[in-house]
C-alpha cells in the first residue's frame, strides 16, 4: 500500500510541477492577462516576473523528490499569491477553482513533511 500512495504522490507532484511550469512561463514573459490581474494586487512587472521565476523554479523542484519539499513550499506561496489577486480582481468563481492547487500543494507539503519525519531527516 505504501508504494501506491508514492506513486500516486509522484504523479500528483509531477502533475502540479506541470502546472507551476505552465502559469510561470507567461508571468515571465510579461503577458497581458498575467500584468493585468496581477497589478490588481500591486505587483509591478518585476513582481510579476519574481513570481514566475519563483512557480517554474517551484515547478521544476516538485519532478525530485530530494527538493520536492522546497518544491511545494513554493508553489503553495505562489499559487496563493495568484489566488488573492484572482479574488480581489472580483471573480470569486475562479478564486474558487484557484484554490484547488494551493491545496494540492499543501497536501504534498504534509505528505512530504511525514515522510521526513518518518526517515529522521
Amino acid at each position: 500500500m505504501a508504494q501506491k500512495a508514492k506513486i500516486a504522490t509522484n504523479i500528483v507532484a509531477y502533475l502540479l510541477g506541470v502546472l507551476n511550469i505552465a502559469a510561470g512561463v507567461p508571468k515571465i514573459m510579461q503577458m497581458p492577462q498575467e500584468l493585468g490581474f496581477l497589478s490588481s494586487i500591486g505587483l509591478s512587472g518585476l513582481g510579476v516576473s519574481t513570481l514566475g521565476v519563483v512557480q517554474l523554479l517551484s515547478g521544476i523542484m516538485l519532478f525530485w523528490s530530494k527538493t520536492r519539499l522546497a518544491g511545494a513550499v513554493l508553489a503553495s506561496l505562489a499559487l496563493l499569491v495568484s489566488s488573492i489577486a484572482i479574488f480581489i480582481g472580483g471573480n470569486s468563481t475562479f478564486g474558487l477553482i484557484s484554490l484547488l492547487p494551493f491545496v494540492v500543494a499543501l497536501i504534498i507539503v504534509f505528505v512530504e513533511l511525514k515522510g521526513v519525519r518518518r526517515n529522521g531527516l
